[in-house]
């Protein structure tokens, strides 16, 4: 049976260390006292409609539930080393909000969080915002729906992703990422993709500059694209485009088609063999 504490403030150090089966309810940890872990090392809590001030408040939690809970800037490196978590309408502000965590269930998250999602495995996250400047860094076995990211360094040495319907405003996205599908999103940023090996983007709309270099086994099927110029330089490309792509420079291998293309460039100085075949209207080029 699960014990109750609610409408209570904690300020101390580790206030409910190691609790086991614990529903916490409306409320506070903050104040003067500044204590950190205030629920280290649970087992099986609910955390309700609270309020956190303060630092590392969720280290090694097995079995965590977050639902209607604010984290505010003060409360960084909320969630670390925990296992079978589940965010549900929460605001996440601390930085490095979450890492090395296994098994974590997201869903309407609202987060500003540099360095969101580190080295974590097996995550799902849907209807949520989230903005960070590097986020999901070498983390494992991502599932992503209808999410909206604003940042920078996205995704970064991830493994095993998987994004449908979302908004990434993000430079240097998926760089030596492997095996990565996005379908029916849209990717705004510089850079995308480079060092990439099993990258597939499915109906999507792909906007900013020098889009997807220095990739292996790089698949499009059925996108767009806006302002991309110098795509593909020493690619391994098969590619379909509708509409116009502003520049290709020095493809490696493989099949790029478009309805077309403003200027291919192919030049001499070029460091590996440019072989792959590009069509603009199917027209070879």
């Amino acid at each position: 049976m699960q014990k109750i504490i609610e409408n209570q403030q904690f300020s101390a150090e580790r206030a409910l260390y190691n609790m086991r089966d614990l529903c916490v309810r409306d409320c506070r940890f903050a104040g003067e006292e500044d204590g950190e872990s205030a629920l280290k090392e649970c087992r099986n809590i609910d955390v309700q409609n609270c309020f956190m001030d303060l630092r590392y408040p969720l280290w090694h939690v097995h079995g965590l539930s977050a639902e209607h809970c604010e984290l505010t800037e003060n409360c960084r490196a909320a969630m670390w080393y925990d296992r079978d978590v589940r965010i549900s309408d929460c605001r996440m502000n601390g930085i490095k909000a979450l890492r090395e965590c296994r098994r974590i269930d997201i869903s309407g998250m609202q987060a500003n969080s540099p360095e969101f999602g580190w080295r974590c495995r097996d995550i799902h996250i849907e209807k949520s915002a989230l903005q960070s400047e590097y986020a999901f860094f070498e983390s494992r076995n991502i599932r992503a729906e209808n999410l909206q990211f604003a940042g920078k360094y996205s995704f970064q040495y991830t493994k095993n992703v998987r994004i449908d319907r979302s908004r990434l405003q993000t430079k240097d996205a998926f760089w030596h990422a492997k095996n990565v599908l996005v379908t029916d999103s849209e990717l705004d940023g510089e850079y995308l993709g480079w060092y990439s090996e099993n990258l597939t983007l499915v109906r999507c709309h792909i906007k900013g500059t020098q889009p997807l270099c220095y990739c292996k086994g790089l698949r499009l099927v059925d996108c767009t694209t806006e302002n991309c110029d110098l795509a593909f330089e020493y690619s391994s490309v098969h590619a379909e485009i509708r509409g116009c792509i502003d520049s290709v420079k020095n493809p490696r291998r493989g099949k790029i088609e478009a309805d077309a293309v403003g200027e291919l460039i192919r030049t001499q100085d070029s460091v590996y063999p440019v072989r792959a075949a590009v069509f603009a209207k199917g027209k070879r080029l």
